[in-house]
């Protein structure tokens, strides 16, 4: 008798484990250490429940006094298991098909170049085959980025670089931006004493304006990661980008590491951060992981993202492939979207 109330406490006690592990919303908890870890590998966390099961099931099979406990918790990892793929297909697998492109789109690319490990070369020829007017181009410093900018220029692109630091937090790293000089001038708020204005803490998010006050604002995010010591910078730089994305005509693109689960609330209006909608997943793409390049695709995070209001249309989106081995442990991520008028 004990020993059946022992093994039904634990085979509950793993059901409650499993279900925070799949669902942390459930109590609010995806913005918490160690959940807000745990909800971000999906697909990985889908492919090691299915294994778990299977050793489970086997040593049911060999071990009889624990037959029943073993096939019980082998059960609830396979649903487990389940339902995480089915939540990484429901966002969708990879659909990399781009609507023919029209007057006004603006294509955006992002990648996390890990301090320009691929080189301004590799990263400018992937800008200009992309036909990219935005890139988005976070752990970038501003050498890197005006090479590109040259690069393109030659390549008939003219791009403005912008790049923004935190030169008083030791462990930031910059943020840099290219705008197509075709979509108009813009510029980027500074203080009196020329610094960049904050915006996510610890990290920072660059937010360009267009001078004549016309056109989208573009924002190259990047908030700090989700680690143990820097949770409340993360949490906050998340809530920075959800209220530049709450109003206004915003196009937001970088590596936000953050999930679509780690945002669940944060929506407004059928967003997933502000009234900002994701590309990715508006293109059945929202479950091909961007970080880090040396899992697959579809075991990865998805935590690179390009994100517009409602005065966008995404009308494509991949998640770059075949520069794993680029250097960078992200992906690039580009995007097409097309203005509704709205």
């Amino acid at each position: 008798m004990i020993r059946r109330l022992v093994a039904l406490v634990l085979v509950l006690a793993v059901a409650a484990a499993l279900l925070l592990a799949l669902w942390p919303q459930v109590l609010d908890l995806e913005r918490e250490w160690p959940l807000a870890q745990l909800v971000s590998f999906r697909g990985a966390a889908a492919v090691v429940a299915v294994g778990l099961a299977v050793v489970l099931f086997v040593v049911g099979l060999v071990a009889r006094p624990v037959r029943s406990l073993a096939a019980s918790i082998a059960v609830l990892l396979l649903v487990f298991g389940a339902v995480s793929g089915g939540v990484v297909g429901a966002r969708g697998l990879g659909r990399d098909a781009f609507v023919e492109a029209s007057p006004g789109d603006v294509t955006v690319l992002s990648w996390n170049t890990l301090g320009g490990a691929p080189g301004a070369a590799a990263i400018a020829e992937l800008a200009v085959a992309e036909g990219a007017e935005v890139v988005s181009l976070p752990e970038t410093d501003d050498v890197v980025a005006q090479a590109v900018a040259d690069a393109m220029g030659v390549a008939g692109l003219p791009m403005a670089r912008f790049t923004v630091t935190y030169d008083d937090v030791p462990t930031s790293k910059p943020t840099s931006m290219l705008v197509s000089t075709a979509l108009g001038e813009y510029t980027v708020a500074r203080d009196e004493a020329g610094a960049a204005v904050e915006t996510t803490p610890a990290m920072p998010s660059l937010v360009a304006t267009p001078v004549s006050g016309t056109g989208p604002t573009f924002i190259a995010a990047h908030p700090a990661a989700p680690v143990r010591a820097d949770m409340d910078e993360w949490r906050d730089g998340l809530g920075y980008l959800a209220d530049a994305c709450r109003t206004g005509d915003v196009i937001m693109a970088g590596d936000f590491n953050a999930t679509l689960d780690h945002m669940a609330d944060m929506g407004r209006a059928g967003g997933a951060l502000g009234r900002c909608r994701d590309a990715a997943v508006a293109t059945a793409n929202g479950g091909v992981g961007t970080w880090p390049t040396d899992l697959p695709p579809l075991l990865g995070t998805t935590i690179d993202h390009v994100m517009a209001t409602r005065q966008w249309l995404p009308t494509g989106f991949r998640v770059v492939t075949d520069h794993d081995e680029a250097g960078s442990d992200h992906r690039p991520v580009v995007a097409q979207l097309s203005p509704t008028g709205a």
